[in-house]
């Protein structure tokens, strides 16, 4: 499990740190303003159908149907259905991508809207049609995963940053005199940024003895049974992704520049969970899906408690470390350019708030994977909604008196309740998964994460005591000579209390380490 999975997470840490560049190129540019926000609300549009598919609902219920075809009727039978699955994934996107864009362009020829409305439909039309490319990619990247190939896929997300880098750094400058032309240089770089995630993973499907060929997708079974369990599963596995969606069009409403400030709190918060939350769910679903295929479930059931310790051990001490010091990491991230000091302290805020639901995002993405590799969908939608529904309540609610802060409130909150709803319904369907000794080891966790948030926090006081966040190198040390420390304080401590997951984590890097020397 850690072996491929932390190859996948090596490769989504390239992708995640090139991700975080491009933030802050972002952040240099154009700040957290009003257009800033319209850009981020029209590309997180299409940008959700890569995270309900890449990450989510295709993918989930396509890959059991895969494994299925590959374990029972063969090589042959198995590219098939990727192949109608693909055929139909075509037809249905392209013609949403035209129906979205024909919209847009009605409502923007006829209707009168206030600049940064109009702003971002006119955005919208144009990177609409990345949704097409990435859904694409998703399956490219589905069926290398279900081949047991990790760590080439996850390169494929590297692909957008290295695009929109150098667009943002040397072609957005020159491409108008206002911000408000110079952003549709982001907006284009994203559909050549599409068509490269998807060609990036050709030639490893051929080499796996994957060939594209039609086949009407109209009536086809496994069309019907890939969609059966996909809707439902767009709102199980992608609470998270939906509810940034809908809350930031409630915060576009209230005021445009929420919703970039928030983004930016957003993406530090994804980078510890990428890196380690996405990549053990991601390995988890194939892997569950092959042992329930084979009814193995006892080895289903210890894998899964394995693959939740091990996220809940690894993200705690990320969590912690984001709400210690969220303002000295967003001040050496984006601090420069046109993010103020100001705009560091609104994102600083909101980070604050969502570190706390960092360890509950990562136990969704894997709990709503194990009812998938079940071929439950159903559950996992009906919990999704009641958290959603509540969320927004909650948005509604916290966003008037505390803008940012509020938001990222109702969304911890929210994550935690999905969270446990998961773990109750899912012991209820397959009996007792080792919650027992999981309770045990979370609370040993949680005296670790005070130990280490209590260091990291008096270490930088005296940290801008002595030396104060005047040049870059103040501001590095700012943030890592407390990080590290209370790193190193919270393994320490895991190990003095002899936690297995610690010594599994360390002992696997030992043994890379040793390999590579």
């Amino acid at each position: 499990m850690l072996k491929s999975s932390g190859a996948m997470a090596a490769a989504t840490l390239m992708s995640r740190v090139l991700g975080m560049v491009r933030e802050m190129v972002y952040a240099r540019f154009m700040g957290d303003g009003w257009v800033a926000g319209a850009f981020v609300l029209a590309f997180m549009i299409p940008n959700l159908f890569r995270r309900l598919l890449g990450e989510g609902a295709l993918t989930a219920a396509f890959i059991p149907i895969f494994k299925e075809k590959e374990k029972q009727e063969g090589e042959s039978e198995m590219w098939r259905a990727a192949n109608v699955v693909i055929s139909g994934l075509l037809i249905a996107a392209g013609i949403l991508v035209v129906l979205v864009c024909a919209g847009i362009s009605a409502v923007l020829a006829f209707g009168t809207f206030e600049p940064t409305t109009k702003l971002m439909l006119e955005i919208l039309r144009v990177v609409f049609p990345y949704m097409l490319l990435v859904c694409v990619a998703a399956m490219f990247m589905a069926m290398l995963n279900a081949r047991g190939l990790f760590f080439l896929p996850a390169l494929g997300a590297t692909l957008l940053n290295l695009v929109m880098i150098p667009v943002v750094l040397f072609v957005a400058p020159k491409w108008g005199v206002q911000l408000e032309e110079q952003i549709f240089a982001l907006a284009f770089a994203v559909l050549i940024a599409g068509v490269a995630q998807a060609g990036f993973m050709i030639p490893a499907l051929r080499k796996e003895g994957f060939r594209f060929r039609w086949i009407r997708p109209q009536g086809d079974p496994v069309v019907k049974e890939v969609v059966a369990k996909m809707i439902p599963g767009m709102i199980g596995v992608a609470a998270f992704q939906l509810n940034v969606l809908l809350t930031q069009s409630v915060a576009f409403a209230v005021d445009g520049s929420i919703v970039a400030s928030y983004n930016y709190a957003v993406r530090l918060l994804e980078l510890p969970q990428g890196i380690f939350g996405v990549s053990l769910a991601t390995y988890l679903l194939p892997t569950l899906s092959g042992l329930a295929a084979e009814k193995k479930f006892d080895r289903y059931k210890a894998t899964l408690t394995e693959g939740l310790g091990y996220v809940i051990f690894v993200n705690a001490l990320a969590a912690v470390l984001l709400v210690v010091l969220a303002e000295p990491i967003v001040r050496l991230l984006f601090e420069r350019g046109e993010f103020t000091a100001d705009a560091t302290n609104r994102v600083a805020v909101a980070l604050m708030w969502l570190g706390p639901g960092l360890v509950p995002y990562s136990l969704v993405l894997i709990l709503a994977r194990a009812f998938y590799a079940l071929g439950d969908t159903q559950t996992p939608m009906k919990i999704s909604a009641l958290c959603l529904g509540l969320n927004l309540v909650l948005v509604c609610v916290l966003i008037g008196p505390y803008q940012q802060a509020g938001m990222a409130m109702a969304n911890s909150v929210t994550a935690l309740l999905n969270a446990i709803l998961l773990l109750v319904a899912l012991r209820k369907r397959i009996g007792s998964i080792g919650l027992r000794s999981l309770l045990a080891m979370i609370i040993q966790v949680i005296c670790a994460m005070v130990l280490a948030g209590a260091m990291a926090w008096f270490l930088h006081g005296w940290w801008m005591h002595r030396f104060g966040a005047a040049t870059i190198w103040e501001k590095i040390g700012e943030v890592f000579v407390p990080a590290g420390l209370a790193s190193l304080a919270y393994l320490f401590f895991a190990f003095g209390l002899k936690m297995k997951v610690a010594r599994d984590l360390v002992g696997m890097l030992g043994r890379k380490r040793g390999r590579g020397t």
